[in-house]
Parts: C-alpha cells; sequence; structure tokens
C-alpha cells in the first residue's frame, strides 16, 4: 500500500468518486482556482473544470442550500466548508433541511450530500476558530457524522459518505493534514458507515475515541504498555451510525473504560457513550467510567492556556489509572 497524507487520501477519495460517477461535485469556498484552503482539492479544477468544481462567495448559507437542492433532484455534492466553525452560517440548511427533508416529504426525496471540511483546535487560533462541533450536529436525527483519524480511514469513509443516500458531515481533523498512513489504493476500498476499528487489542482497559483523538490515544497506549497495562483502543470512526456492539463488546472484555474527545464534556458525544454503557454494560464494569474532553471553556489564544485546555496523553494516562485504583 502507498504511504500518503490524510490530506492526499481525501484528495483520492474525491477523485476516485467524481470520476466513478459523473453527478458528484464538489462545491465551496476557494475548492477550485485556489485549491481549497487545505489544498485538499488540490488539482480537481484542472482535471473535472469549473461545472463540477464550483467556487462560491463567502455564503455558506447560501451554498449549503444549494447542494441541498442538488441533492434533492439527484446530484451527489459535496459542500466544502474552510472550517466547521464557519458552517454555524449555515446551520439551518443543514439542521432544517438536510437533516428532516426525508422525513418531512415520507421518504420522496433523498438527500445524497456531504459536507466536509477540517473541524477541532489547530494552534493559536483562538476561540472562534478552535471548535470540535461533531457533538453539535450529531444531536440532530437524519444526519450521519464521520470522524476519520487516519489517512485509511478518511479515504474509505469519505468515499462511503458520498455514495451514502443521507446527508453526511464529514469533520476531518484541523491537525491532521499532513500526517501520513498506509492507504489502500483500489478504487472499491471503502469503509462503511457505522462500523467502529479496533486500532489495538488489550485487556486490562478500554480506551474509546474518535477523530483527531485517536493519535494521542495510541501514544498514550504505549506509553501505558511500558508499564504493564494492556489497553483495548477502540476508534468509533463514527458517531451516527454508532457501532454500539462493538462498545459493548470491550466493555464485557476489560470491564474498566475511559472516553476521550475534543469537545466540550457539557452534552458531548462522550457523555452519550457513557449513559449507553450504563444502561446496556453495568454489569461489566468494575470502575466508574471516566471522560477525557476539552476544558469546559472557550478555547484561550495564549499558548500555555491553550494546551492546558485540550486533551492530552497525560490526562489519559490520569484517568486511566484512576479506572485502575491505581
Amino acid at each position: 500500500m502507498a504511504v500518503i497524507t490524510y490530506r492526499d487520501a481525501l484528495n483520492q477519495a474525491l477523485v476516485e468518486e467524481m470520476e466513478r460517477d459523473p453527478d458528484v461535485f464538489l462545491m465551496g469556498e476557494e475548492v477550485g482556482v485556489y485549491n481549497g484552503a487545505y489544498k485538499v482539492s488540490k488539482g480537481l479544477l484542472d482535471r473535472f473544470g469549473d461545472m463540477r468544481v464550483v467556487d462560491t462567495p463567502i455564503t455558506e448559507l447560501g451554498f449549503a442550500g444549494l447542494g441541498i437542492g442538488a441533492a434533492m433532484v439527484g446530484l451527489r455534492p459535496v459542500i466544502e466548508f474552510m472550517t466547521w466553525n464557519f458552517s454555524m452560517l449555515a446551520m439551518d440548511q443543514v439542521w432544517n433541511s438536510a437533516a428532516k427533508l426525508l422525513s418531512m416529504s415520507a421518504g420522496q426525496f433523498k438527500i445524497p450530500v456531504t459536507f466536509r471540511g477540517p473541524n477541532g483546535a489547530a494552534l493559536q487560533l483562538a476561540a472562534q476558530h478552535s471548535q470540535a462541533l461533531e457533538a453539535v450536529y450529531a444531536h440532530f436525527p437524519g444526519l450521519k457524522i464521520v470522524t476519520p483519524g487516519t489517512p485509511a480511514d478518511a479515504k474509505g469513509l469519505l468515499k462511503a459518505s458520498i455514495r451514502d443516500d443521507d446527508p453526511v458531515c464529514f469533520f476531518e481533523g484541523e491537525m491532521l493534514y499532513n500526517i501520513k498512513g498506509e492507504v489502500p489504493e483500489d478504487e472499491d476500498f471503502v469503509i462503511p458507515l457505522g462500523v467502529a476499528d479496533l486500532k489495538r487489542e488489550g485487556s486490562d482497559v478500554s480506551i474509546i475515541t474518535h477523530g483527531k483523538m485517536i493519535n494521542l490515544v495510541l501514544q498514550a497506549a504505549q506509553q501505558l504498555e511500558k508499564e504493564g497495562i494492556s489497553a483495548d483502543v477502540l476508534d468509533l470512526r463514527t458517531l451516527r451510525p454508532l457501532d454500539v456492539d462493538a462498545i459493548l463488546r470491550t466493555v464485557a472484555k476489560t470491564n474498566r473504560v475511559v472516553l476521550v474527545e475534543e469537545g466540550w464534556p457539557y452534552s458531548g458525544i462522550t457523555a452519550t457513550i457513557a449513559a449507553i454503557i450504563q444502561e446496556e454494560a453495568f454489569d461489566h464494569l468494575d470502575a466508574p467510567v471516566l471522560r477525557v474532553t476539552q476544558a469546559d471553556v472557550p478555547m484561550p489564544y495564549a499558548k500555555g492556556l491553550e494546551r492546558l485546555a485540550k486533551p492530552s496523553v497525560e490526562l489519559i494516562l490520569e484517568k486511566v489509572n484512576r479506572v485502575l485504583y491505581r
């Protein structure tokens, strides 16, 4: 398999799906002439032309709605938000139209649109540009929520998202675009939505996470191994639909759980998963479920405060030691 960046894996997915299906097109701010703010769409304008790679004005509400309308008449638009932070200007279209039109039309309209872009904190971009928003979108039934943390998952899951007949919100890690990993070159490489991936097998504790945080969790698992602790690391990859069976399997195996997410703790993804474990796997637990999240504050700009606000390997190790009563 080729070793490529997360960015190039996304680009490959777009190229392959646009070549496979003429109804797929890309639209967003600077996706064409500028090749995308994070260069995910590099070369697509030259390859597919300006009818299928469409630059838009700074009008998130407008081009999100245009994409939903295009999906209603049978096209498969991919809508790029320059960052999910800007998607808040388009929330009404995503929440009230994309998420609900299938049920409100009694199944007459499928909405095969994919909204994608960078999510979460980078480095010193301050409160308005450092938000992990997947929990906000996951609140709404009707949307599928995807959070790839590796290059291979980015390619396979984006291809599956574009082929899906439901609206998909695809959250890319803003700090992941340059990471490298093995990625299958097979054009039929598609990872089904709703299937978690056990990234590392262990027996002492389960660490469950998604998106960018998988890289922190794997670092923590390596450190734990040096201390004689074996960690089961489950990458959810898709938050809606959620692979509940995979969660329950790892809980039953280790009996101790630490949940890790990039976003805030209040009404977060880990809060939902903790409730599911409490409801469906309480008898398997030997310790309370603990969580690692961003601090419950707007992201500080100051470098030192920003580091303290983010989840870290040290925080994960601390919570693992607590569930092991060490």
